[in-house]
């Protein structure tokens, strides 16, 4: 009778710590980090398509973080750059990004930059104003684009995204392994 009631003890004590730890799993994936892939082109060569990021939803989003969140045209999750923040003016001019009429450089953007032909842009000329008929990208919202500028759907053509579509900020890459990086 005492073996029976040493197994039942260790069967019970084994149940509570699986559950345990499939609560903790699910707060924290949940609450605090999810998994996602990359599908695309559109962040190349910084992420590629089939790259599995670790996306942290705790982080404040600042400008030029790469974040992951629904997208407004279809039952997707895209992977984008933050460029512009609520009450940011936005223009490209001669493949120079200007926020708030002060040029920025985009060191994320080298590569692709390497591998155009002479006299092309990545960027097309653009103002926030043309593309969504706002002079400032509106409170609660961002302005998003891809690092692969010739291919990615982005702001420049379905708008500003809800803040509250974001599901984070990407923090790891963790597949391919060759590949692991930990973001800002």
């Amino acid at each position: 009778m005492g073996k029976k009631t040493n197994a039942k003890k260790e069967l019970y004590s084994w149940i509570k710590s699986i559950l345990l730890a499939a609560v903790i799993v699910f707060v924290c994936r949940y609450f605090v980090f999810t998994p996602s892939i990359v599908v695309g082109q559109s962040m190349m060569p910084n992420l590629q398509d089939g790259n599995r990021i670790i996306v942290s939803k705790l982080s404040d989003i600042k400008r030029f973080d790469e974040i992951v969140f629904n997208a407004p045209d279809s039952d997707e999750h895209y992977v984008k750059r933050v460029i512009g923040l609520p009450g940011d003016h936005i223009e490209m001019k001669n493949d120079v990004l200007y926020i708030n009429g002060k040029a920025y450089k985009e060191p994320y953007l080298k590569e692709n930059r390497k591998n155009l032909p002479p006299n092309n842009k990545l960027t097309g000329d653009f103002t926030l104003e043309e593309i969504t008929q706002k002079k400032e990208v509106p409170k609660g919202y961002l302005f998003v684009l891809g690092d692969n500028r010739l291919v990615s759907k982005d702001s420049r053509i379905f708008g500003v995204i809800p803040m509250d579509s974001v599901i984070g900020k990407v923090k790891i890459r963790f597949w391919p392994f060759n590949e692991i990086k930990v973001f800002k």
